[in-house]
């Protein structure tokens, strides 16, 4: 079809909208000028966006507690008798990649079009917030975010993926849920969505968890034939706890571990959190020796005297507290004032979080979810506003201002695991699982809500109002991903390592990354605001 010309009939077409009615808090919303009214709603989405980056952390480190969990696990000599205790994971390396990081990471983007998907159950149409979302967040994840991790290493420090059998599953997994989402919109029922496709959609997840357990397993006939170098025990190495109560609280499970075996005749190994240790998971000591320089009962009575409400209190103090730097330039220093007073209401409403060292971090990981969700919600309805003000189609402010906004835990979770992951497995799984569970889950999900009802209900399939413009956002999407992969692959044969490398390599790399990114958003807005 032949591109239609900007005149300024299709000008007014485009712009032209009626006055928007509807209202955030209060109806006298309305009668202000929609200049302004634009302006409060897109303050009111950049304010929940920095709310996003200040539950982030939280999140984060509570899903480090999560991931780090152990389980005992005894050895008994046959010969000696002795026992030998070692602990291992709970969580898989790349289930836990998958599921808390890639998962939780995304959870903001799957709030939102769970939520648009429930606010449109009843209708034989979906909304448009949800899916341009997720489709849009993938093209951030896969490009602005590899753009950030490129650089993130020192100067001359390389990042490699020690594991590239399971990233090629991932990335595998990846493509095929582009490749899936356009086969089900434009080849096998155009422009509809049934319940058999939806539930097909929803399964696949679980056969990227199988296929991807099954790779880090190398479990015979269903993995790749690919060796795997050394990685770190823990999804990212210890920092030091800038406070004593919370170095001591995180020490808990381990000390606990260490008065079950007092008194046995057992071997404790003290491998738990060590990045140090690379190797056997175990080691065999003599079963009278003492490897501590402490009681542990001792120190257990100590860590019981740490009141957990003490350490709740003090989340709440931090938060209200500014920090004492010492900062010359009187500028920096105001800047630093206005954004501590910015962020002040989101510090003190996400400081009643438990904390993180609660049940290994479970808890501060729900609650974490659930504030996202909340601020999800806002999200929505202020986007819609922003629609019905200004007359943007959806798509358009799905594609660029909410991708942008609900992918910063993304951002901020591959940048971490960047700095402090010696290898890039993490950093990359991140972004690659995402864009899986952007469409297994995130898409998957809400039709299949829509879709079951509209099924019972009606017997009727769920329709996609502009899915011409989804699918070409699709295939622009899988155009440019393949430039962005084929430079990961170069990078890869030349430097060694897909991440860090020479200064000027990759600051090359990451703009290149940024140019991939504003091609997907021009070209996909201009499909569907009808001018392509």
């Amino acid at each position: 079809m032949a591109p239609i010309k900007l005149t300024p009939r299709n000008l007014t077409a485009f712009l032209g909208h009626e006055k928007c009615e509807n209202y955030l808090l209060f109806r006298f919303e309305t009668s202000l000028g929609e200049g302004l009214r634009a302006f409060l709603y897109l303050a009111g989405l950049a304010y929940c966006f920095i709310g996003l980056s200040a539950i982030t952390n939280r999140f984060f480190r509570s899903m480090e507690n999560v991931v780090k969990h152990s389980r005992k696990v005894v050895v008994t000599d046959p010969v000696t008798k002795v026992q030998t205790v070692r602990y291992e994971k709970v969580w898989n390396y790349a289930i836990a990649d998958i599921t808390l990081l890639a998962f939780g990471t995304s959870f903001p983007q799957i709030s939102l079009a769970t939520i648009d998907a429930i606010r449109n159950i009843g209708s034989l149409y979906a909304g448009g917030l949800g899916p341009g979302t997720l489709v849009g967040s993938a093209a951030f994840d896969l490009f602005p975010i590899h753009a950030v991790c490129v650089v993130v290493p020192k100067a001359g420090e390389l990042k490699k993926i020690s594991d590239i059998g399971v990233w090629l599953v991932e990335l595998f997994w990846s493509f095929w849920a582009y490749i899936w989402l356009y086969i089900i919109l434009k080849v096998w029922t155009p422009d509809v969505i049934t319940l058999w496709e939806s539930s097909l959609t929803v399964l696949q997840f679980g056969l990227l968890l199988l296929h991807a357990y099954a790779q880090d397993k190398r479990l015979p006939y269903l993995s790749l034939p690919f060796t795997r170098s050394d990685r770190p025990r823990e999804w990212v190495p210890e920092e030091p706890s800038p406070h004593k109560h919370e170095k001591l609280i995180e020490d808990y499970s381990d000390l606990h571990q260490v008065a079950d075996l007092e008194g046995k005749n057992a071997v404790d190994i003290y491998s738990i959190h060590s990045g140090d240790v690379i190797g056997a998971s175990y080691q065999a000591l003599p079963p009278n020796e003492d490897n501590s320089s402490a009681e542990p009962a001792q120190v257990l009575r100590c860590v019981n005297n740490v009141a957990f409400l003490s350490l709740w209190r003090e989340q709440f103090v931090d938060a209200l507290m500014f920090g004492s730097h010492k900062l010359d330039n009187i500028f920096v220093r105001w800047a630093r004032v206005v954004w501590h007073l910015l962020l002040l209401p989101w510090r003190v409403l996400f400081a009643f979080v438990p904390p993180y060292h609660v049940a290994h971090g479970w808890i501060a990981f729900i609650c974490s979810l659930s504030f996202i969700s909340g601020i999800a919600y806002v999200v929505t309805k202020l986007s819609d506003l922003i629609s019905c003000v200004t007359g943007i189609n959806s798509y358009v402010i799905a594609f660029t201002a909410l991708a942008a906004g609900t992918s910063w835990p993304d951002l901020w979770a591959s940048k971490i695991a960047a700095e402090r992951q010696t290898t890039a497995d993490s950093a990359i799984a991140n972004i690659t699982c995402s864009n899986s569970v952007n469409i297994y889950v995130g898409i998957g999900f809400p039709w299949l809500i829509d879709t079951t009802y509209n099924f019972f209900a009606y017997h009727e399939p769920l329709r996609i109002e502009d899915a011409g413009g989804l699918s070409f956002s699709l295939l622009i999407f899988f155009t440019t991903s393949a430039g962005c992969i084929a430079v990961l692959v170069v990078r890869r044969l030349v430097f060694g390592a897909e991440l860090g490398g020479p200064r000027v390599w990759a600051w090359v790399t990451s703009l290149y990354f940024m140019l991939l990114w504003l091609i997907f958003v021009t070209l996909s807005s201009i499909k569907v605001s009808g001018f392509l």
